[in-house]
């Protein structure tokens, strides 16, 4: 696996959402309630739009555009509950964040 440094752990605070962009992948690094991070899918499965214009409680993420809401501990669907966020590989090693995008495609719903 070849991981790529986005960011470092003072960029992303709990209960924080941050756009990256590597490797070609729109990704989304989350700072859920608890401090772990996790790194989905930029856009969401729905329509071609940004997770990060929408909103993150620390617990779900939800897309601006119709609400659709995502469980930031898995990227499971929870409205609508049939689909899901693909998930990216992340390490930290001290305070680097680190994103693996080998083999990882986005998901997509249906409308």
């Amino acid at each position: 696996m070849s991981f790529t440094k986005v960011c470092t752990l003072d960029d992303i605070w709990e209960g924080e959402m941050e756009p990256f962009t590597v490797d070609g992948h729109d990704i989304l690094l989350v700072c859920a309630e608890g401090g772990e991070i996790k790194a989905f899918q930029g856009i969401c499965p729905h329509q071609d739009i940004a997770l990060s214009e929408g909103k993150f409680d620390g617990k779900k993420l939800i897309c601006r555009a119709h609400l659709w809401q995502f469980d930031a501990s898995n990227g499971k669907g929870i409205n609508p509950d049939d689909c899901a966020l693909a998930e990216y590989p992340i390490k930290v090693e001290g305070d680097d964040v680190f994103v693996e995008t080998a083999g990882v495609e986005p998901l997509f719903a249906h409308s």
